[in-house]
């Protein structure tokens, strides 16, 4: 059986940890103070038994009556104490006498018997059990102060880590603005402990990775509106050109830049987070349809139930080419689309995604065996998906090939009721 997750947390170790040295301190102290007090009561109520056996001896020695509670070979005598009397040693032991009392005996030898004098231990013994109890009580009222307090503060510590790790996680999924702003990582004046170290850390290296960032977003973008203009003459100067082959390799060559400095252009608008979505309803049987037509692929378009989504239609057929492009051109024939719901399934059989996608996903300019491309579509693709609130994932199917999922935000009515109840019209 595995141990509940709350177990792991800090806050339950440092509890476990404070309750266990607190019980072991007080254990001891405990212990120290109960065989302080006891040895201490114990050797005053024997010093006072033997005082009063040598009375007693004395007495009897002199023939003298002997005093109540001492005597010859005594009813209850305790027999370990009686045959070291016997022996012709003293002694004293601690036990209850004949009416159950807690007694301290004094035991001695006399002619061959044991003499005994006894003294009433029942006080001793109730403030030996009152200092006991009095210890137990203020050990667990004092495990629980510390307790309370130990767990407050290691809470107040959990708490900021809580929100450190908060912050770590929302720059990693992207949001580059996330700070933890921990007050004693910006005064240098107050004392620093290890919290505010790793909280102060946190937000430089999220200033230095989001200016990195930044500057490679301005710098691609840049790149890309520089190269719009020449290679718009370009593109018209080879339109000018005698037909032949050498005149289709350039205009060839020139599609495939105008191309990729589009896509550099659209990347870094989405990186900015600038562009905006024009909702409206949309059919996806139909529109997925229309995405393969244009592509002229000749994928498989298999609607097993339509359904209606508020979705921006040109950013979704842009998800939607670059899907199919994509499987058309690194995979293998057939390329199937599979329309369930607000669910949209490409799927081609070829050799699957690459490792690195799987863990990663898509990548700028890394594609792997050889194939052609600049990483760019499927990262648009992720990109748009992103902004119409999409989700778009990626595996290989068990008997192989690449599959992609695409999941849009269904359409429902004010009662709540799908948008795909009406069939719809001619596309």
């Amino acid at each position: 059986m595995r141990r509940p997750r709350w177990t792991a947390t800090l806050t339950w170790k440092a509890a476990v940890f404070i309750t266990v040295m607190c019980c072991a301190l007080a254990a001891l102290l405990g212990v120290l103070v109960h065989v302080s007090v006891t040895r201490q009561t114990v050797g005053q109520a024997r010093d006072k038994a033997l005082d009063r056996l040598t009375e007693v001896t004395r007495a009897y020695e002199a023939g003298e009556p002997l005093p109540p509670g001492t005597g010859v070979d005594l009813t209850g005598l305790p027999p370990s104490l009686r045959a070291l009397a016997v022996s012709g040693q003293r002694g004293t032991l601690v036990a209850d006498d004949a009416r159950g009392r807690p007694t301290m005996w004094a035991a001695g030898p006399a002619d061959g018997r044991a003499i005994a004098a006894t003294i009433d231990y029942s006080q001793s013994a109730r403030t030996i059990n009152g200092l006991d109890q009095a210890i137990l009580g203020s050990s667990i009222l004092a495990i629980g102060a510390t307790l309370l307090v130990g767990v407050l503060g290691v809470t107040r510590v959990t708490r900021r880590l809580h929100q450190t790790a908060t912050v770590a996680r929302r720059i990693g999924a992207g949001d580059l603005d996330a700070r933890v702003d921990d007050p004693r990582a910006k005064d240098p004046s107050r004392p620093q402990d290890e919290v505010a170290t790793v909280a102060g850390a946190l937000d430089t290296m999220a200033g230095t990775l989001q200016n990195k960032l930044l500057s490679e977003q301005r710098f691609t973008a840049d790149v890309a509106h520089e190269l719009r203009t020449p290679l718009t003459g370009l593109h018209a100067a080879a339109e000018l050109l005698p037909e032949g082959r050498p005149a289709e390799l350039v205009r060839d060559r020139v599609r495939a830049m105008r191309s990729l400095t589009e896509d550099l252009l659209e990347i870094s608008r989405l990186e900015a987070g600038s562009e905006t979505v024009d909702l409206d309803l949309e059919y996806l049987g139909p529109l997925v349809e229309r995405v393969v037509r244009g592509s002229g692929t000749g994928a498989r378009v298999v609607v097993v139930r339509d359904a209606c989504v508020e979705t921006d239609k040109r950013r979704l057929e842009r998800v939607l080419a670059n899907l199919v492009g994509n499987a058309h051109k690194h995979g293998a024939a057939p390329v199937e689309l599979t329309v369930d719901g607000p669910v949209v399934t490409v799927r081609d059989h070829g050799a699957g995604f690459p490792a690195y996608l799987l863990d990663h996903g898509p990548q700028r300019f890394r594609t792997e065996g050889g194939s052609k491309g600049h990483g760019l579509g499927l990262t648009i693709a992720v990109g748009q998906a992103a902004v119409l609130g999409a989700r778009l994932r990626f595996a290989n199917a068990p008997d192989g090939g690449a599959m992609a999922w695409l999941t849009l935000p269904e359409y429902r009515d004010a009662d709540g009721s799908s948008g795909a109840a009406e069939e719809p019209g001619p596309a």
